[in-house]
């Protein structure tokens, strides 16, 4: 099945650093654009971070200088590497992007999610 799993997610202290990832099933070619999204308990879903097939990448204003997206062509990837961490970061972190498949039809996917806590 064509599926995104993020993974990375875990449990850090306010400062720290965590690196999600975003890894493309066999049976998704290639990555076009890709999203960062995440929601907090009580919230709704925020977007994060996008990046463009071109690599072309923007940010939500929150975490600006402490947030970067990219992206490995190579392994069907795409990374959110976060410094800094707050709490107020804390939440299910997911990706979502539109892919080609092995078949060449075009779909968009969501991830099932990472969790991420910032807590002392």
């Amino acid at each position: 099945q064509a599926q995104l799993v993020e993974s990375g997610g875990g449990v850090v202290q306010p400062g720290g650093s965590l690196r999600l990832s975003c890894a493309a099933s066999e049976s998704i070619f290639s990555i076009n654009g890709m999203d960062w999204y995440r929601q907090a308990p009580g919230k709704q879903r925020e977007w994060v971070a996008s990046i463009s097939k071109a690599g072309y990448t923007n940010y939500v204003d929150s975490v600006k200088s402490r947030f970067t997206i990219s992206r490995d062509n190579a392994k069907n990837t795409v990374y959110l590497q976060m410094n800094s961490l707050k709490p107020e970061d804390t939440a299910v972190y997911v990706c979502n992007g539109v892919v080609m498949l092995t078949t060449r039809a075009t779909v968009n996917i969501w991830g099932q999610g990472t969790q991420v806590t910032v807590s002392a």
